[in-house]
């Protein structure tokens, strides 16, 4: 496999640091350091996804795997600690259902969109929403009792929410005409 550059060995690292950081973040191991452990598993990943990008794009090691798996990693990761925080009672199903509904709702129209050979950029909204969405994870994690942090936390949740649904209708009608037959 000559597609085993340095940016695709950090999205493998990332896919690799998902169970880890599930059992972390659900406490079947690591006590009462747990959450720590999870929040420091979830940031390294976190920085992969920066990282290997940056490298792709800078050294042209652009590849079909890294186009495919490093957004597929970013999906499964956020998938996994939002599904948690649903069984943690952090958050309730339909909240997470709204953002991973949104992730499989891209995914498709980006299918569609190479299919036609049209290649859609990443918007503004998209990467608020990421943001956002980054930021509601880390704090979910932290759970800290207090009632500032929680209200922090409320809001965080709600704007990364809120962003996922404007950045999905944004996303759709600036690029409605790839669904055209």
């Amino acid at each position: 496999m000559g597609s085993m550059n340095l940016p695709n060995k950090l999205t493998i690292l990332r896919v690799i640091l998902i169970p880890f950081f599930v059992v972390f973040l659900m406490g079947y191991v690591g006590g009462s350091s747990a959450r720590m452990i999870a929040l420091v598993i979830f940031c390294a990943a976190s920085l992969t996804d920066l990282l290997d990008g940056k490298i792709a794009r800078k050294y042209n090691l652009v590849t079909n795997f890294g186009k495919f798996m490093d957004p597929l990693a970013d999906k499964l990761l956020v998938s996994a600690a939002l599904i948690c925080f649903i069984e943690l009672g952090s958050l309730p199903a339909w909240f997470v259902l709204i953002i991973i509904a949104r992730e499989f709702i891209i995914s498709g129209f980006r299918l569609v969109a190479s299919d036609k050979g049209v290649v859609i950029a990443a918007s503004y909204w998209g990467k608020f929403k990421t943001t956002f969405q980054m930021a509601m994870i880390i704090l979910l994690i932290l759970d800290i009792d207090h009632p500032v942090f929680t209200l922090l936390e409320q809001i965080v949740s709600w704007a990364a929410l809120i962003l996922t649904v404007v950045s999905l209708v944004d996303y759709f009608m600036k690029n409605k005409s790839v669904l055209a037959d």
